[in-house]
């Protein structure tokens, strides 16, 4: 059915846990997967402040440590499930655009990807970026709760 699967990340525990069943999920169809992580770029102007103290190739350096830690993940859990697997750390500012970008340049067949669940204000201040890619994907998207 589904030969390579996108698994996004965003480095957190649900993420974690989506990656874990996603993977078991390849397995069992005998497809491959392939890990993302969209990373924010770097502003001088930021909602989160400590974005504004940070020097540029610090901020760069310290991103690309928590995607390569990210996406880690997807490589130990795909190595240990006999999965084939690559990885993809990309800059990007929206990361449902870049999700949803990542699929089609990989010709991935299926998004599983996990939903953090914001409801209420929240949900609607925050947006969802898995609200996102659902209704923008062309490809199929499979959410993980």
């Amino acid at each position: 059915m589904y030969k390579h699967i996108l698994i996004p990340t965003d480095g957190s525990q649900l993420s974690e846990r989506a990656i874990k069943v996603g993977v078991k999920l390849a397995r069992s169809l005998g497809a491959r997967v392939t890990g993302f992580m969209a990373t924010p770029s770097f502003h001088i102007v930021a909602v989160d402040p400590i974005m504004t103290t940070y020097p540029l190739e610090e901020y760069r350096r310290d991103s690309k440590k928590l995607a390569q830690k990210s996406l880690a993940v997807v490589k130990r859990a795909a190595a240990a499930a006999g999965v084939r697997c690559m990885v993809e750390n990309l800059e990007s500012d929206q990361p449902w655009e870049a999700i949803i970008r990542a699929a089609r340049r990989n010709r991935c067949d299926l998004i599983f990807m996990a939903s953090h669940g914001r409801r209420g204000l929240a949900g609607l201040v925050l947006g969802s970026e898995t609200i996102k890619v659902l209704t923008h994907s062309k490809t199929p998207v499979l959410v993980y709760r």
